[in-house]
């Protein structure tokens, strides 16, 4: 049995991955010991920070300011949905009967259209065409 033994001063070509070689070390993210010593801040925290270069008054205008725009949106949509329901609600009242009007004239045509099927045969019901179209001359023979 033999057994393969490497050389440690061959070169495998695959670079080093030893993580203290320079290459390595260049391509890694540098830790400042400055930024390990801050703490990291959310946007809420920072933007309260910010708040404090203003006056007073500035800050107070802009919180009244923001409260009266939040308070026109909720107003603005409460009347939005409002409308809306108003609008559907009147044209369903409005349109129903007309709707079912029409519904009930065109089952009425459909039953007299029956009638005179069964009274009087299907050749009846052709001959009289659609209503309100007058019937074709007959071909003129030659």
């Amino acid at each position: 049995m033999a057994t393969i033994t490497e050389e440690p001063d061959q070169d495998s070509g695959m670079g080093s991955s030893d993580v203290t070689s320079p290459e390595v070390k260049s391509l890694l993210p540098h830790d400042d010991e400055e930024e390990d010593d801050e703490e990291d801040e959310t946007l809420a925290e920072r933007l309260i920070g910010l708040t404090e270069m203003f006056p007073e008054k500035v800050r107070n205008f802009a919180y009244d300011s923001a409260i009266c725009v939040k308070n026109c949106v909720k107003g603005a949509y409460s009347l939005s949905c409002t409308g809306t329901w108003l609008i559907f609600s009147s044209s369903a009242i409005l349109f129903a009967p007309l709707i079912f009007e029409i519904e009930r004239a065109s089952m009425q045509e459909a039953q007299r259209n029956q009638q005179k099927q069964v009274l009087l045969g299907p050749s009846s019901s052709m001959a009289s065409g659609p209503p309100g179209f007058p019937m074709a001359p007959p071909p003129i023979q030659r």
